[in-house]
């Protein structure tokens, strides 16, 4: 079977995913499913895919590491910043020093500097697979914001940890101010690099688009292009690219809160972007489940050369493995939660049991320590295998899949009854925005008018739509002003005006359908009604 054709026998997979996804009466998260197609895929076709370690990080991991920055909701990121830090910098730290002697006392196979990298790896965690065991059980979004802040940034420091430990293991030494000096141009340089690469490239592609018009296909394009040029400078510069491609992320999310790009652009960015992240993170577990059978294998002649003749041996380093991770993560969690984020919010100071289980277990790995650990090379540099690389890599897939599982089952019955202090900022901010943006558009409509009224006759005309619009921001206001049982009142009249807006647009959007296949409007006038209905609605289901 060719590679092209396996790709899309992928591709597929992750399609299929998707449908299977919804119609089991379970929430069983998306990466367990696409792990068993992948595994499908490879016990029917036989075929190995064996992928360049830096090849399978270009292709991954700046896309996935640049949506995640760009998305990273910095006022709420700004407001457990410590927090954050504890976990994706201390965290992992005290996990691969922790896990790393431990994984080499437990399988002394493994030898010192490859536990290190296998603990390195399997710091990061991976808030998308988090996201999809909550589907129907919503993590509350003070917690959501603090896992998706860690593993943006753990990310980024487990994998250059992971980067020092393959490196030791290859040269055979490891000197701490050579990593320390290391550390620091990695980081430094990659960082510059990757908010270089945004403002550069954005600014050109604004100036062209401001005297030349915009096409939204190109600046889609653009945007697309943006990590991976940044991935590539940094390690052309032997920097961190994966530092760059954060960076290029986060400083996107901040030229993009100027609002030079047209709404058509991001709409259809947004569908895109959405788009190739379900692919690439489906496509790298189906990977994981194409390659399980092969690296069964392995890890299963290996265990057998040390004289471990039971398969159950495996299965008892992956539980101990992902035991040993969840006592780390929940020891550390109980002090950062203790004298960081909820500090003063209780009585006493007092941290609830309930929320750091929740936190310790919602910490599951996923895509990137899959993608890490498969970049292992084959080979040392005396051309020799590199030392246990099918065991680490089937460890670091069971406790992925592990951790998977116990978030699956454990944490919908944590988060069911899980109170947290009530949050009344957001809302208050909500009314501010919402005052100062029909306040401010009032004003430019009666500018508007006025400029209007005095070139053309017929003004009463202009008049008398300006105040149709005026109408609606005045009503928005006056909803607002409103106090206590009034204002939850107004509330709920609106979550109901906007269902019936939008069972209104779905019947628009029949009509028109069936006007299209009669004949009675052309295609292309079809399709321009329909993409207007739709941009409506999905306005009023947000």
């Amino acid at each position: 079977m060719t590679t092209i054709s396996l790709v899309l026998f992928m591709l597929l997979a992750v399609v299929v995913s998707g449908f299977i996804g919804r119609m089991l009466p379970l929430p069983v998260p998306l990466p367990l499913i696409q792990i068993a197609l992948g595994a499908a895929i490879a016990v029917v076709t036989g075929y190995r895919v064996q992928l360049d370690p830096q090849i399978f990080f270009l292709l991954f991991l700046p896309p996935l590491l640049f949506l995640d920055g760009w998305r990273l909701p910095r006022d709420a990121i700004r407001r457990d910043t410590w927090t954050i830090l504890e976990l994706a910098l201390g965290l992992v730290i005290f996990t691969v020093i922790g896990m790393g002697f431990l994984i080499h006392w437990m399988i002394p196979a493994i030898p010192l500097g490859v536990a290190f990298a296998l603990a390195a790896v399997l710091s990061p965690t991976d808030p998308v697979a988090v996201s999809a065991i909550a589907s129907r059980m919503p993590v509350p979004k003070r917690l959501m914001h603090i896992l998706e802040g860690e593993s943006l940034l753990n990310d980024a420091s487990g994998l250059v940890c992971l980067r020092f430990a393959v490196a030791a293991v290859l040269t055979g030494s490891f000197s701490v101010p050579e990593a320390a000096r290391t550390f620091v141009w990695l980081a430094a340089v990659g960082i510059v690099i990757g908010i270089l690469t945004t403002l550069v490239t954005t600014s050109v592609k604004t100036w062209i688009a401001q005297r030349f018009g915009e096409d939204s296909a190109t600046q889609i394009l653009i945007s697309l292009l943006i990590p991976f040029g940044a991935y590539l400078m940094a390690e052309h510069a032997h920097a961190s690219g994966i530092l760059a491609a954060v960076a290029a992320g986060i400083t996107m999310g901040y030229v993009e809160a100027q609002g030079k790009v047209k709404a058509t652009t991001r709409v259809r960015r947004n569908v895109v972007w959405d788009t190739l992240q379900f692919a690439a993170n489906g496509a790298i577990f189906v990977l994981l489940g194409e390659q399980m059978p092969q690296i069964l294998e392995g890890a299963l002649a290996l265990v057998r050369g040390n004289e471990m003749h039971s398969a159950w041996w495996l299965v008892a380093y992956v539980v101990g493995i992902t035991a040993a991770l969840a006592t780390l993560r929940f020891a550390w969690v109980w002090m950062s939660v203790r004298f960081t984020m909820l500090r003063g919010a209780h009585d006493g100071g007092h941290v609830p049991l309930r929320l750091v289980a929740v936190m310790s277990v919602a910490g599951v790995r996923g895509a990137i320590t899959l993608a890490g650990i498969l970049t292992l090379p084959f080979v040392m540099a005396d051309g020799t295998a590199f030392p246990a690389r099918d065991l680490v890599i089937f460890l670091a897939a069971g406790v992925i899949v592990l951790s998977l599982l116990l978030a699956t089952f454990v944490l919908p019955h944590l988060l069911r009854g899980l109170e947290l202090p009530e949050e009344t900022e957001q809302t208050e901010q909500e009314d501010v925005a919402r005052v100062a943006a029909a306040s401010a558009a009032i004003h430019a409509i009666e500018r508007a008018l006025h400029e209007l009224s005095e070139k053309r006759s017929d003004a009463d005309m202009y008049a008398a739509a300006a105040v149709r619009v005026m109408g609606l921001y005045r009503r928005r206001l006056d909803d607002i002003a409103k106090t206590g049982d009034e204002k939850h009142e107004v509330r709920q009249i609106l979550e109901i005006e906007r269902h019936m807006r939008v069972v209104g647009l779905q019947a628009e959007r029949e009509a028109i359908f069936r006007l299209g296949r009669s004949g009675e409007i052309s295609d292309e006038l079809a399709r321009r009604l329909v993409r207007e209905i739709d941009l409506l609605e999905s306005h009023h289901r947000t």
